[in-house]
């Protein structure tokens, strides 16, 4: 978004803890409402002041957490298909059931189920945190010890029988990726356990031990066969989104092909370069000395993030004559869209005038997956307009709509700050220069291809979407070369689906500029 539009999500944000300010400073107890609340007057608890405040910002009016209802400009992209609630009604356990509730109201007639299958509360500030400062991860509410790095996926084996694990992805600043555990690496045992089974209980047991425990013991067998035993702990490091990156040669095209994992913001909180930046422009720069002329950006895992991550690829990937035009179109709820231009909402982004990639591509191609989301489909879909996009792989996730960040805390009646919660609840929709979004069921590929998780980034022979896009490339259409499907050479494994549990984030979010309208509150 445009500075307007950070102005206006700065105000968003900074109102709701004014609010709960206002309430902690007072003492005051709340006279709710029959739209608001219950009978008479209630003293708010931690929680409650989060249902209040999270449903009043959604529902009632943007500009100071629902408390003058005159405003009229409730947030929720579909806050007219929500009836009017008691946020503090007892039914509502929590704000996440509270949450969870307001998003089953507005029914996609296609799919018959939820349009937001989305919306979510994060309680610790950590995602905001590695999303907006790319960092894993301090939080809002105590100095966490972050995580080990790595993202896996369960397989079965040859015989269907037995349940292994490979690793999807490291972060190379991580734990793991201090290791050299990349894509492809098994892990063949966890805290000295080597007999695995398909049992839910068993997988969740895994996940628990491998993702959200502060030490684990894992050992690990490399492509080659050789195996290794480390113990890793959960540590804080910066960012790096880019996985893996090389310079292919398909056919006579020069290729330039990068795995990026997540869209951690290119700018930190205090506006300078984050290492998601650099990691991005090295990429950039390779490719430009190495005189690419196709290009493959592999998002298979990416579930998106910061909205100005999605923007600055596509001004490094799109071709001049983009340049100036718009990339991409907001649209708000009705109240909100009625009153953009009048509060400084802009409704469009345009592409930059300078053309910072200066690449001259024939193709862009998009590997995806079920687990490519919002931001990376924001990504591609913006090219659309303007040159030729191909997508390999599978189906996208499907979520052509976004967050503006609200974050919420209150002050104790000691007159602490209390972090509540980071509120992550649909705001907009997008769509491209010619008016294309809403692509609620995913994005369908041009050509399918299988994930094999066991095959190393970068292998044209075995992995389905490297191969069929050189054979593309090579002016022989989308087909696997017949020796890889044999399978002949070496196994090749697909992920269990009914066990996938990425843990990455699914989401586009516009975090710019929160500082300064921070400061511009107090």
């Amino acid at each position: 978004m445009q500075h307007k539009l950070h102005r206006f999500a700065g105000k968003l944000a900074m109102a709701a803890c004014c609010v709960a300010l206002f309430f902690s400073c007072r003492k005051e107890k709340l006279s709710t409402d029959g739209n608001g609340g219950g009978n008479g007057n209630v003293a708010l608890s931690a929680e409650d002041s989060l249902k209040y405040l999270m449903y009043n910002i959604m529902q009632v009016s943007y500009a100071d957490g629902g408390r003058n209802k005159s405003q009229g400009l409730p947030t929720y992209f579909w806050y007219n298909s929500v009836p009017a609630l008691n946020p503090l009604d007892s039914k509502f356990s929590s704000a996440d059931v509270l949450l969870s509730t307001m998003a089953g109201y507005a029914i996609n007639p296609v799919t018959k189920q939820p349009y937001d299958h989305y919306s979510f509360l994060d309680r610790t500030g950590s995602l905001t945190n590695k999303l907006i400062n790319g960092v894993s991860a301090a939080t809002y509410v105590a100095a966490t010890n972050g995580d080990i790095g790595l993202e896996y996926a369960p397989v079965w084996d040859s015989d269907n029988k037995k349940v292994r694990f490979f690793v999807l992805y490291a972060d190379k600043n991580s734990p793991a990726g201090k290791l050299g555990v990349t894509r492809g690496y098994e892990i063949i045992s966890i805290n000295g356990n080597t007999k695995f089974d398909t049992t839910s209980a068993f997988l969740t047991q895994a996940y628990n031990a491998i993702l959200n425990s502060s030490s684990v013991t894992l050992g690990f067998q490399r492509p080659n066969g050789s195996t290794f035993t480390s113990t890793l702990a959960t540590a804080s490091y910066n960012v790096n989104p880019v996985a893996f990156d090389s310079v292919l040669t398909m056919g006579t095209k020069k290729v330039g092909y990068f795995v990026l994992y997540t869209y951690s913001s290119v700018t930190n909180s205090n506006g300078d370069a984050t290492n998601t930046k650099t990691a991005i422009d090295e990429t950039f720069n390779k490719f430009k000395a190495a005189g690419i002329n196709n290009l493959i950006v592999d998002l298979r895992y990416n579930g998106g993030g910061a909205v100005s991550t999605a923007e600055y690829l596509d001004n490094l990937i799109a071709p001049a004559a983009a340049k100036g035009k718009v990339m991409y179109n907001y649209q708000y709820n009705d109240k909100l869209q009625t009153v953009a231009t009048s509060i400084g909402l802009e409704t469009a982004v345009n592409f930059s005038n300078t053309d910072p990639g200066g690449l001259n591509l024939e193709n862009v191609f998009f590997i995806t997956t079920r687990n490519t989301a919002s931001a990376s489909e924001l990504t591609l879909n913006n090219l659309r307009p303007y040159m030729t996009v191909q997508l390999v792989g599978d189906t996208t996730y499907g979520k052509p709509v976004g967050f503006i960040d609200f974050n919420i805390s209150m002050y104790d009646s000691t007159g602490a700050k209390k972090y509540l919660a980071d509120l992550y609840a649909i705001n907009f929709a997008t769509t491209n220069a010619n008016g294309s979004g809403g692509y609620y069921t995913g994005i369908a590929p041009h050509a399918l291809a299988r994930d094999l998780v066991n095959v190393p980034w970068g292998n044209i022979l075995f992995d389905e979407n490297l191969n069929m896009i050189n054979n593309y490339l090579k002016g022989n259409g989308y087909k696997v070369t017949n020796t890889l499907r044999t399978e002949s050479v070496a196994p090749a494994y697909a992920v269990i689906k009914s066990a996938t549990r990425l843990s990455g984030f699914n989401g586009m979010v516009d975090y710019r500029l929160s500082k300064q309208m921070q400061q511009a509150f107090k």
